[in-house]
């Protein structure tokens, strides 16, 4: 409990460095979900508590989530996510930490942009890129994306029995609703 508070609380420095230059923004509303078809059943589970910090200015952004956030609509699957695959006991939260190319914020209506940086799942860091769409409403920031990652990619491992239940990759969908960061 103590090695995640004390990563909870780097996160949070984290943040703090971030939101120290430019317009920034923190998560309001956030949604992460992942889906996967698989030939006997599809796996899909939600999680609303995920963290985000964006700034306008340099186009920084970071986000964490809590692994066993994630709620399924069986409690079995929930139970084998967390202690089988994605062990989250040993790795407790994902995070990511990078760039938003493409946007402007003084532009109308939907943009085309890319979140480019390190993420870590499982474990393993990997640097992705990965499409989405940003749109200032009022004076909120829409953010979504959605994309595919592989399990084999973070050492997530599938046993040979599972095959026809569990798929070799993932449908990631993330949204946050941001407000503007008041000190």
């Amino acid at each position: 409990m103590i090695q995640i508070m004390r990563k909870y609380l780097f996160f949070i420095a984290m943040m703090m460095t971030i939101v120290s230059y430019g317009q920034k923004y923190i998560s309001e509303k956030a949604f992460v979900s992942f889906y996967s078809h698989a030939l006997i059943e599809d796996i899909k589970a939600n999680n609303t508590k995920a963290s985000c910090v964006f700034d306008t200015a340099t186009g920084d952004i970071a986000f964490s989530i809590l692994i066993k956030d994630f709620v399924f609509a069986k409690p079995l699957m929930q139970e084998h996510f967390n202690e089988k695959y994605m062990e989250s006991e040993k790795f407790p939260k994902s995070t990511f930490q990078g760039k938003i190319v493409g946007f402007n914020a003084s532009k109308k209506g939907p943009q085309s942009v890319k979140a480019q940086g390190k993420i870590i799942l499982h474990g393993v860091t990997r640097n992705i890129d990965v499409p989405g769409t940003m749109e200032v409403q009022g004076n909120r920031v829409l953010m979504k994306s959605v994309f595919v990652a592989k399990l084999v990619d973070y050492n997530i491992t599938r046993p040979e029995i599972m095959f026809q239940k569990i798929a070799e990759q993932v449908d990631v969908t993330v949204e946050f609703t941001l407000k503007p960061y008041e000190k």
